[in-house]
């Protein structure tokens, strides 16, 4: 009786100790379920926040511009009276848009608060009597020197700058008028100088004017006296050709060359200053169907804007054919409406333009995204004249003797799908190109933002590390996990997952000062070992199986895999060994040169042959691991049953043991392929970092990847080239977003497909 009651209280669930034992495993389990829980929950937020913050980095680029009355102090500033007298032949802006300048044609220069316009300070050409102002020229918005042409055939140079002191720490910003060419007057023609054109750029300048129909040129040069730093300009004429038509308007091009002259026929007429035996017209073109109401340089002086009577404003610049000629290409056009285009007005600091029709509607472009980022009525009626503030973000609007100060949002106007995405034609191209360079050294940079190089050598790094990686990865996980004896894969599986945790710094580190100079030297010896390997692994296998059983006895069953060691190392030896001979049997030369030379493909360095070797080096371990994992993971029941069967190992494994770890295989190459993808250090530091689209193996890449950690410190906060580099990022994230989404749907497929087996 006792023994009975014994048992009976040992299997008593409900005593107190098992009910505490099956509450704390209850709360174990709850809180292993909440932890698992809210860290997927967690890593999910996360990926959303990365999402919607690079979204918040990116949007900005594509939001239209706005403009609005200038407000000081919440209130808009009203219309104010033109300051100064006579027609305004010039108006402009400094950099604060806190002073303006009106050039008239009585010959004032009239500096102005564009608030208010109270006149800060007024100067004034000294006049002879009966001389009077009868043109006007600008060389650039950005270097603020223009000319005054007179009656009596001379010319006035001048350069409007402003200087900021900071007595008593506030800000106050005086204008300057300065003499660029000298403080006397230039001689530029006998009769009335009604039309006016110069450029240049430090000591050399040229200067054409005249009557419509008799046109001179002035070549100036510019000597400093040591002591009184005094500028004195030595001038020399030079003639010029006979023009077909009244002249309307000229333009020179800052390199003194190249002549831009519109004609009373609406023909534009391309005169080179610098032919043999002297200027000659080389084009003669009709630019518009309508009438030109406006010529003008866009910043830098190499593209030449065309407006006319029908709303229609054309690009052109210089091309060379076939021929090597330069001809005057129109590149593209922007049409908004058929009003006429009354005027036009120059950003100082970026390729885009503003327009103004008769009717008042104001249009805001960019040249290189092609993009018409504003349309706005700003007026009733015809505008005189319109003025761009240097940082584009301020105009002022002339209309029946009022100003008019507006504010203009427009940040990035450079950006559009065209321009991240299709080829553009940009100032100096022979054709439209993808291109990436997003600075340089000069003001007048145009800004190329394709983002098709960088996307298309991700791609590139990536498909020469997979074709490398994959193949190894991939025949190497079948045989450790399905003919490995399990002793020698307790060895071999682990060395080679420790791989991965080889920094890819490192791996760049050598790729880029080890391996690259060393393939440029035996490429040869690159090549053969692709050859003599795979021959001497097949020889070595064949003589081992038909060698005597006495001598296969010695190895252990299975491990005789670990005699291709030896074998490849050989081999490779022996591949460097032969590789100059056969160099010079086939090649005659060095196989770099030969690349190069015979078959004119050129060959870098760093290229894409460097990071197929050294990124396929680092994917290796990832492709291989998982796919390990999946084969040895396929239950030895289906292959025992297989082998029963009468299969032999290898119709299992093709048959049965594949089939069912394919989903976990496809995931390794997904995964395997993000990891090249993303890859940074090791394309950073073993490629040439060129953007270029071309799939020569023995040419470099830059990727989306490297590019951000090349150019991220660098640019500046908020700025284009900012958040294009964030766009970048984006661009990235929604691919491997894409890829990893469409992975998981063929292996959820595959799953379902061979899951029965």
């Amino acid at each position: 009786m006792s023994t009975d009651k014994t048992v009976s209280s040992e299997l008593d669930f409900d005593t107190p100790a098992a009910k505490r034992h099956r509450s704390i495993r209850a709360l174990k389990d709850k809180m292993a379920a909440g932890g698992i829980a809210f860290g997927g929950i967690s890593v999910i937020v996360a990926i959303l926040l990365i999402f919607f913050y690079l979204l918040y980095e990116v949007a900005p680029l594509f939001e239209s511009a706005k403009i609005e009355r200038w407000q000081e102090n919440n209130q808009e500033i009203a219309p104010y009276a033109v300051p100064g007298t006579g027609k305004t032949l010039y108006l402009t802006m400094e950099e604060q848009t806190e002073i303006g300048l009106r050039v008239t044609d009585s010959g004032k220069m009239v500096f102005f608060n564009t608030r208010n316009g109270e006149v800060l300070k007024e100067e004034a050409i000294t006049l002879p009597e009966g001389v009077s102002v009868t043109s006007f020229a600008l060389a650039s918005e950005y270097s603020g020197i223009f000319a005054l042409g007179l009656s009596n055939g001379q010319a006035f140079i001048y350069k409007h700058k402003y200087k900021s002191t900071y007595p008593n720490g506030v800000r106050v910003i005086t204008p300057v008028l300065e003499y660029p060419l000298g403080a006397e007057p230039i001689q530029v023609s006998e009769g009335p100088v009604e039309v006016l054109a110069f450029n240049g750029e430090e000591e050399e300048w040229t200067l054409v004017g005249g009557q419509p129909s008799k046109l001179v040129g002035v070549s100036i040069s510019l000597t400093e006296n040591i002591i009184t730093e005094e500028v004195m300009a030595d001038t020399s004429d030079f003639s010029l050709p006979e023009l077909n038509a009244p002249v309307s308007k000229v333009l020179i091009m800052p390199d003194q060359r190249w002549m831009m002259v519109s004609g009373a026929d609406n023909k534009l007429t391309v005169v080179d200053l610098k032919a043999q035996g002297g200027p000659a017209i080389t084009q003669l073109l009709d630019t518009t169907s309508g009438d030109i109401t406006s010529f003008k340089w866009l910043l830098g002086g190499n593209s030449l804007l065309i407006s006319d009577n029908k709303g229609v404003t054309s690009q052109w610049f210089l091309v060379r054919n076939e021929n090597n000629e330069w001809l005057m290409t129109k590149i593209r056009e922007f049409k908004n409406g058929s009003a006429p285009i009354s005027s036009i007005a120059i950003e100082h600091r970026r390729k885009g333009f503003v327009t103004i029709t008769d009717n008042g509607d104001l249009s805001v472009y960019s040249t290189t995204a092609e993009r018409n980022s504003l349309n706005a009525a700003v007026a009733q009626g015809n505008v005189e004249t319109i003025a761009m503030a240097p940082r584009s973000n301020a105009l002022l609007v002339e209309k029946e003797g009022e100003l008019t100060l507006w504010a203009i949002h427009n940040e990035h106007p450079e950006i559009s799908w065209s321009a991240l995405w299709e080829k553009v034609w940009y100032e100096g191209y022979q054709e439209p190109e993808f291109t990436w360079q997003s600075s340089a050294s000069t003001n007048d940079f145009e800004p190329k933002y394709s983002l098709m190089p960088l996307a298309f050598g991700t791609l590139k790094a990536a498909f020469y590390a997979m074709l490398l990686g994959t193949p190894l990865a991939i025949c190497g996980a079948i045989y450790t996990a399905y003919f490995m004896v399990p002793a020698m894969r307790k060895k071999v599986k682990p060395f080679i997952e420790l791989m991965e945790a080889l920094p890819t710094v490192i791996l760049g580190f050598l790729a880029g000062l080890w391996l690259a100079p060393f393939m440029e030297v035996n490429l040869a010896g690159i090549f053969v070992t692709l050859l003599v390997i795979p021959a001497a692994i097949i020889g070595f296998a064949f003589a081992w199986s038909n060698a005597p059983k006495t001598v296969r006895y010695l190895v252990p069953d299975g491990w005789d895999a670990a005699l291709l060691v030896p074998v490849i190392v050989i081999a490779t030896l022996f591949s460097f060994w032969i590789a100059p001979g056969i160099e010079q049997m086939l090649f005659g030369t060095e196989m770099r040169y030969w690349v190069s030379q015979e078959l004119g493909i050129p060959y870098d360095q760093r290229n894409a042959l460097v990071v197929g070797i050294a990124m396929g080096f680092a994917v290796i371990p990832t492709i291989f691991s998982i796919t390990e994992d999946a084969i040895f993971a396929v239950p030895k029941h289906l292959s025992y049953g297989s082998l029963a069967l009468g299969a032999t190992p290898w119709q299992t494994l093709v048959r049965v043991v594949m089939p069912t770890a394919s989903p976990g295989i496809f995931s390794a190459v997904m995964i395997g392929m993000g990891r090249a993808v993303g890859e940074t250090m090791i394309v950073l530091m073993a490629t040439g970092n060129t953007p270029i689209m071309d799939m020569n193996i023995f040419e470099g890449m830059r990727t989306l990847a490297a590019n951000i950690a090349v150019e991220m410190p660098e640019s500046e906060v908020g700025s284009t080239h900012y958040r294009i580099l964030f766009l970048a990022a984006f661009v990235l994230f929604l691919f491997t977003f894409f890829v990893n989404t469409l992975a998981e749907l063929v292996r959820q497929r595959l799953r379902k497909k061979y899951g029965s087996l």
